[in-house]
């Protein structure tokens, strides 16, 4: 039997496969509000067979936004949009459906990436005054961000609670704490963007409070049958940075606090990054790290073909696979990946007539809402 295609549990959450369809921003939201292209672009993911789909990363307050296009979920406008769409994409997919929550600290403020995606300074249009541990800006020549201090701090941890109130008001399976790519809770986690000499800053026990702060404090308000898990870069690639070491201690202090997930990623937090680009350049961090904890692991980063997939759970490198910018090449991978390793995956009563004559049941027939 195919790894790829067999069960999993994210703490309370069951998933009939270990494809996770990774959080990929997509910057068509209008002023936080989930539009028509969200229930174009998570209608078709949802489609897939995947076992579990993640929204984008999704703001926990206005500032705390990519871009100013980003999707957010921050008052009851924004929670409605969502809803909106949700319940779209819900009456035609079974699939269990999670959202990143994220906040991009000194990397907000900017354009979309097809336009540049450059910093955008403080009183120009779609710009604003950005947040960070300290007042070091992500690349030379961006505006400086503010240093958050004692009530700004609590403000973020709050920001993250009420965001958390509102995934699970929405029926949302999984929430996932962004703390990857070189956003907030990534920022006061590695020396090198974090200079505070506060509780929240120098030792990686001070590092890594903020981030155990905000867990906690989403561990309360989540009800035991949503999973809550969190993204990490187990490495900044830059010399004196975050690493897999400081990312194997982080790991061990979330599971102790009952994290269902931990997925695995890196960069993101330093222009002079050095990263070794090649297929599953990311899976070496995720397997020393799962070497080391119980909770299981997501693998994640240029693995494209189902037989590299499969590979990496049979030898044990991690728990399930995250796929995302292959899921936008190709929207029905996960139907090609059970063709290639002999599994069945879930497909919806309007295609079942689509299944290749080499290949029957490949398919297993899903309910609809």
């Amino acid at each position: 039997m195919s790894q790829l295609f067999s069960s999993l549990s994210f703490g309370p959450l069951s998933l009939s496969n270990r494809i996770v369809i990774a959080p990929m921003c997509q910057y068509s939201a209008d002023e936080g509000l989930a539009t028509d292209w969200h229930t174009i672009h998570l209608g078709q993911l949802a489609q897939s067979g995947a076992g579990l789909l993640i929204i984008e990363a999704t703001a926990v307050s206005p500032r705390a936004r990519i871009s100013w296009a980003d999707l957010g979920l921050w008052d009851d406008d924004t929670e409605a949009a969502l809803a909106k769409v949700l319940a779209s994409v819900r009456r035609w997919s079974a699939m269990p459906i999670g959202v990143q929550l994220a906040h991009a600290g000194r990397k907000a403020s900017t354009a979309r990436p097809w336009e540049g995606g450059g910093a955008i300074a403080p009183g120009q249009a779609h710009g604003w005054q950005v947040l960070a541990p300290s007042a070091v800006p992500f690349k030379d020549g961006d505006p400086i961000p503010e240093a958050l201090d004692a009530a700004g701090i609590d403000a973020v941890v709050e920001d993250f609670v009420a965001a958390a109130k509102r995934a699970v008001r929405l029926g949302l399976e999984l929430i996932e704490l962004h703390a990857a790519h070189g956003y907030l809770l990534h920022q006061f986690l590695s020396p090198l963007s974090n200079q505070r000499n506060d509780q929240y800053g120098g030792s990686l026990e001070n590092r890594m409070r903020l981030l155990l702060r905000v867990f906690d404090a989403v561990r309360t308000v989540v009800p035991g049958n949503v999973a809550l898990g969190v993204r990490i870069s187990a490495t900044d690639w830059v010399d004196g940075g975050w690493d897999v070491a400081q990312s194997i201690v982080l790991a061990k202090a979330l599971e102790a606090r009952g994290n269902d997930f931990l997925h695995v990623s890196s960069g993101g937090l330093d222009s002079r990054q050095q990263i070794p680009v090649a297929a599953g350049y990311q899976v070496p961090q995720a397997a020393a790290i799962k070497a080391e904890i119980d909770t299981p692991v997501i693998a994640v980063g240029l693995i494209t073909e189902p037989a590299h997939a499969e590979s990496i759970l049979v030898e044990g490198k991690a728990d399930a696979i995250g796929i995302a910018r292959g899921i936008l090449y190709d929207p029905r991978w996960p139907w090609h990946a059970a063709a290639a390793l002999g599994a069945q995956v879930s497909a919806s009563p309007q295609y079942l007539r689509c299944e290749p004559h080499a290949v029957r049941g490949l398919f297993k027939p899903v309910a609809q809402g």
